[in-house]
């Protein structure tokens, strides 16, 4: 894989250095024309073509997931960009990126309808040297004319500790082990392409079957149990499997791969301008042991931000940082507390190349409900995947460290010493709610606080979790259905489509510790300038109090009411009460909790509930 650049067209295999973290990443597959491919373990990337990412603050919280030999981030392998229109094929730094295998292994020909694994010699790879973009796979059954095409067959297994692995064809055709040597077929006998209409036969015994009972009542008798097959680690997990029973799957389904992220904004630690300096260089001075070894790296022309400082005021800048600017109280995985410290005290922060804050009046006319809000006129957000899930989402839970370890898979064989991890600059909008009021609201909706309660515990039990673990309270639902209002509103007009605007929910109820309950609502992209401005312009005093108003407007009465506003708290599976896709639903790439934990009612009075809301209309 490669990275695209501007100056051309896409070319096939092409991904942004954020997509092999969120989209592409470790374990996942990606379809090419020809190929389904399968993205390899940390094992295999070439960590020499990459580049570190200092964020000191999202390190420590890789250590206390993955264990202390965690070190560094690196952004994806890149090799050198083609300049204008012409691509170089005869280019050494093309062969360089992120390293992929194909899978599933089995394989079937267009014409024909064989079914064979790669491994049998019976198709035959054409790879073009130097247009690996157009690998394939060719089977000779056809004596005139080209050879047809092999496509990958779209049918897996897996299991929810992670595993993935070929169908199971000759076994789930002939119940179990056999000695036929027949060759296998699959065919699609109706017009609907689903599984139930497709089926596998083998001309040595005759039999058939359709891939419908697969994914029927009976599949736990069907399907063989779990190998434990980790095919981007190259092996078979050492601990084995417990699962009795493998889950099929279809190519491309979107349960088939979760990545484990954690994030961290560069909140600004020191108090002076050469600590500040120091922090952004700190990928150079980390390496700096000595004041010999300053002058050295300042000889070549590095760290020309220092220039008016000297060496010994620098060593001793790096000697204090060296010693720990992070709060020993804080956790490693509360990545939000120093945050949320900054945001709600923004006369201590100090700008810098990549942070920057401007405290505006709340309006006027929701000046009882907010006590701050804050222009985020410069961030800079550092992702790193720690891991990734297949069945079960990580969104279920707060932070990837909660997912429990058997979930969990692993990123390379060994612990590894590296992340793979992506840096974005944007702007942001941060809302900071009065805390006596949120309180006030909690306080006289206790009702409706243990519905939502016994709503998420019998949610959790079904997921064979403890359900007295994790409930982040209906302070929690306010601040998230807030933001996913306001980010549909502000989607509008600010330029941003709402797949690019994300929220970051600060949230801790007072029994906790100290009290948060604020919302910053951002964007950002992985250009060195960042983004163009139009997210804060919309935060300006003569203009967030009307697109608050219409955010509440909106909620106030959805599409599909009145099912929506019916829809009981944690109905069914979704942990959610009057939510849905027409009124408050986000993408993916913007809601940190999956879409749960969700009510409009919480803000304004809706169709079925009118006495609940945060919001109230004014007399």
């Amino acid at each position: 894989m490669s990275l695209s650049s501007h100056m051309r067209k896409s070319e096939v295999g092409e991904v942004r250095p954020s997509q092999a973290l969120t989209t592409f990443g470790v374990g996942s597959l990606v379809d090419l024309p020809n190929l389904s491919v399968l993205v390899m373990g940390l094992d295999d990337w070439q960590a020499a073509h990459a580049t570190e990412i200092a964020e000191e603050r999202l390190l420590r919280s890789a250590r206390s997931i993955l264990g202390p030999q965690v070190s560094r981030f690196l952004t994806p392998p890149r090799g050198s960009e083609s300049q204008g229109s012409q691509t170089n094929w005869f280019d050494e730094s093309r062969q360089i990126g992120v390293p992929v295998a194909p899978f599933p292994r089995w394989m079937v020909c267009s014409s024909c309808r064989l079914l064979a694994p790669i491994s049998s010699g019976l198709f035959e790879p054409k790879t073009p040297p130097y247009r690996p973009d157009r690998a394939s796979y060719v089977h000779n059954c056809n004596s005139k004319g080209r050879a047809p095409l092999v496509v990958p067959a779209r049918f897996m297994v897996t299991c929810e500790h992670g595993h993935l692995d070929d169908f199971p064809w000759v076994e789930f055709i002939h119940q179990g082990s056999t000695d036929c040597k027949g060759l296998l077929y699959l065919y699609e006998v109706g017009a609907s392409g689903e599984a139930l209409d497709v089926e596998v036969q083998c001309d040595g015994c005759q039999t058939r079957r359709r891939m419908g009972q697969a994914f029927g009542p009976n599949n736990r008798t069907l399907m063989p149990a779990c190998r434990g097959r980790r095919p981007h680690l190259r092996d078979f997990d050492p601990g084995g499997c417990d699962q009795d029973h493998v889950k099929p799957m279809l190519q491309g389904a979107s349960n088939l791969w979760f990545p484990m992220l954690i994030s961290a904004l560069s909140v600004p630690q020191a108090t002076d301008e050469l600590g500040r300096l120091v922090e952004e260089n700190w990928v150079v001075l980390e390496k700096v042991t000595s004041v010999e070894v300053l002058r050295a790296f300042r000889s070549i022309g590095q760290l020309k931000d220092l220039n008016k400082y000297g060496d010994e005021q620098i060593w001793a800048a790096i000697q204090k940082k060296t010693e720990g600017t992070v709060e020993e109280t804080d956790d490693p995985d509360d990545l939000k507390s120093p945050e949320w410290r900054v945001f709600s005290d923004p006369s201590k922060a100090k700008e810098s190349r990549s942070f920057k804050l401007r405290p505006v009046e709340p309006p006027a006319e929701y000046a009882a409900y907010f006590d701050k809000i804050v222009l985020v006129e410069k961030l800079r957000e550092v992702r790193a995947l720690v891991g990734f899930t297949r069945l079960m989402s990580p969104r279920d839970f707060d932070s990837p460290a909660e997912v429990p370890s058997e979930n969990r898979s692993r990123l390379s064989r060994k612990d590894t010493a590296w992340l793979p991890a992506c840096e974005t600059r944007g702007e942001g909008v941060f809302f900071q709610f009065s805390e006596p009021a949120i309180q006030a609201w909690v306080d006289r909706n206790l009702d409706y606080e243990r519905e939502f309660e016994l709503a998420y515990q019998v949610w959790r039990g079904g997921k064979g979790l403890d359900p007295n673990q994790g409930y982040p309270g209906i302070r929690f639902v306010l601040l998230h259905s807030f933001a996913h209002a306001l980010i549909r509103q502000l989607a509008i007009e600010c330029g941003y489509t709402s797949a690019s605007i994300a929220e970051r929910i600060y949230s801790r109820n007072p029994s906790d510790g100290d009290p948060m309950a604020g919302v910053l609502v951002y964007t950002s992209a992985p250009d060195s300038e960042g983004t163009l401005g139009g997210l804060c312009a919309l935060g300006e005093p003569d203009k967030l109090g009307r697109h608050i108003r219409r955010a509440l407007e909106k909620v106030a009465l959805c599409s599909s009411d009145p099912l929506c506003s019916e829809h009981p708290v944690g109905g069914g599976e979704k942990l959610h009460g009057a939510s849905c896709h027409a009124c408050s639903f986000l993408p993916e790439t913007s809601c940190e909790r999956g879409n749960k934990f969700l009510d409009r009612a919480a803000l304004v009075p809706t169709v079925e509930r009118t006495n609940l809301s945060f919001f109230r209309p004014e007399p």
